[in-house]
């Protein structure tokens, strides 16, 4: 890895995943004040709230299938021009119909990225720390919630929601201007028959006898696939595709983005009042950040398997906490701060595994062909998931109250915990190329989890 080059082929490329988390988190402070103003039912509260997410669903489908066809770099792009539009548009919607529409359109572009931007930093980064640039993703997407915290807190005492949902334009031109710079995934142009654009890409980022092995690898997995006949859905992809698309799935129902969405509601239930509870989700996003830090630095140390065991373990504690002090306290702000302080442990833990470790999973498992389109199926279930979530929250609360629904997220959390232990194949330290070998000979139950780093870099 070289440099500066690198680095910012890194950021520009998960940039994308800032935007993502922007505009997925800023409507958690904005919705208090867009409900005052535009007197939002429960319901069309829900789908302010959760509209981004139906266009995400078609983003994230369409995207695999486009990046196949004309490349990440462009795709990714297009979707910055889209997260302009998108909050350009909502910040000046005169009704909730016109700001669910934008908000849809805007979902384009936070699934496609969704989708698209896990793939590209896969299909860049070295086996031996692909973990942790992979994860690059989900560290972008944190520190956009966090960011869009803070400018929500900024405008809570004046209630400026439209400049919430506005500032959403100036990571966008950033990117847009960001990814003119940046190169095509090598993988993706020698499947595209130019290799020598992939040389000079690949000669920057590593040294010549790599560069050699890496392109005579990739080219003999792409005759593999130019003999295999089947499509995505033949008989051994099929496991992986149902793992991918239970482990996107499984992400949302533990319920995350209801924490993410709906964290300043909880707070103000509680006894919070507006500012403060705002304020409340700062340090949350603060606990994101930290935690994706720590999680980049395990994941290619300690394992995809164990990493993501291991929050669910916490994640699930901390919603069983949330539920009994609910249910035997009588309110007050001292059940405020123990609901805070269990949010804040369910998100750290959350980020320091199944928030990036989930899609560093997906994208190592789906082989080089399907990757895309593979990508797009698992997105699409992420963010079916997601939605139902964010929809069914305020209106499970006022049905069964808070504790029977954080119960309900401990349930999925045990559920996801057994999943992982008994279908999830450890992946570390190994190249995607003998990861895809090793499933399509139909041997992904005895992938090595160990392996040396000398022999990881051969390729």
């Amino acid at each position: 890895m070289k440099g500066l080059h690198t680095f910012l082929i890194f950021f520009f490329g998960a940039l994308g995943g800032l935007l993502f988390g922007y505009d997925t988190g800023v409507i958690s402070g904005a919705i208090l004040f867009i409900q005052k103003e535009m007197h939002l039912s429960v319901s069309l509260e829900g789908w302010v709230v959760s509209a981004v997410l139906v266009g995400a669903i078609i983003g994230a489908g369409i995207s695999g299938p486009l990046s196949e066809k004309f490349g990440r770099k462009w795709l990714i792009f297009f979707e910055g021009i889209i997260f302009c539009v998108g909050a350009i548009g909502s910040s000046l919607s005169t009704s909730a119909e016109i700001l669910i529409a934008f908000r849809v359109f805007l979902g384009l572009a936070v699934g496609g990225a969704s989708a698209l931007v896990p793939v590209y930093l896969a299909e860049m980064a070295p086996a031996e720390i692909r973990g942790a640039l992979t994860s690059l993703n989900q560290l972008m997407i944190v520190i956009g919630i966090l960011v869009a915290y803070l400018v929500d807190f900024a405008f809570s005492a004046s209630g400026q929601w439209r400049w919430m949902l506005g500032l959403g334009i100036v990571p966008a031109l950033i990117m847009i201007i960001g990814v003119l710079f940046l190169p095509e995934s090598p993988r993706w142009l020698i499947v595209h028959k130019r290799e020598g654009e992939a040389r000079k890409i690949l000669a920057k980022l590593k040294p010549k006898e790599m560069v050699d092995a890496e392109i005579a690898e990739i080219k003999r997995m792409n005759i593999d696939q130019q003999e295999d006949k089947g499509d995505i859905f033949q008989p051994f992809m099929r496991p992986l595709l149902v793992v991918a698309v239970l482990l996107a799935m499984f992400q949302q129902v533990v319920g995350v983005n209801a924490v993410i969405y709906y964290a300043p509601t909880i707070l103000t239930q509680a006894g919070f009042g507006t500012s403060a509870s705002i304020l409340g989700t700062i340090g949350i996003g603060v606990a994101q950040v930290i935690m994706v830090l720590v999680g980049m630095s395990l994941v290619d140390k300690l394992g995809r398997k164990r990493l993501l065991m291991m929050g669910n373990v916490l994640m699930s504690v901390s919603m069983i906490v949330m539920a009994i002090v609910l249910k035997v306290s009588h309110g007050g702000i001292a059940v405020g701060w123990t609901e805070l302080i269990c949010m804040t442990l369910f998100i750290a833990a959350f980020c320091m595994s199944w928030g990036p470790v989930m899609w560093v999973v997906v994208s190592e498992y789906l082989p080089l062909k399907y990757r895309g389109a593979g990508l797009g199926i698992a997105s699409v279930g992420n963010w079916v998931a997601n939605l139902i979530v964010s929809q069914s929250f305020p209106i499970l609360l006022q049905a069964i109250g808070g504790a029977n629904v954080f119960l309900i997220y401990a349930v999925m959390g045990v559920l996801a915990i057994l999943f992982v232990k008994f279908f999830v194949v450890e992946t570390k330290g190994r190249t995607l190329e003998q990861i895809e070998a090793d499933f399509r000979k139909g041997s992904n139950r005895k992938i090595k989890t160990k392996t040396s780093l000398s022999e990881s870099t051969k390729m």
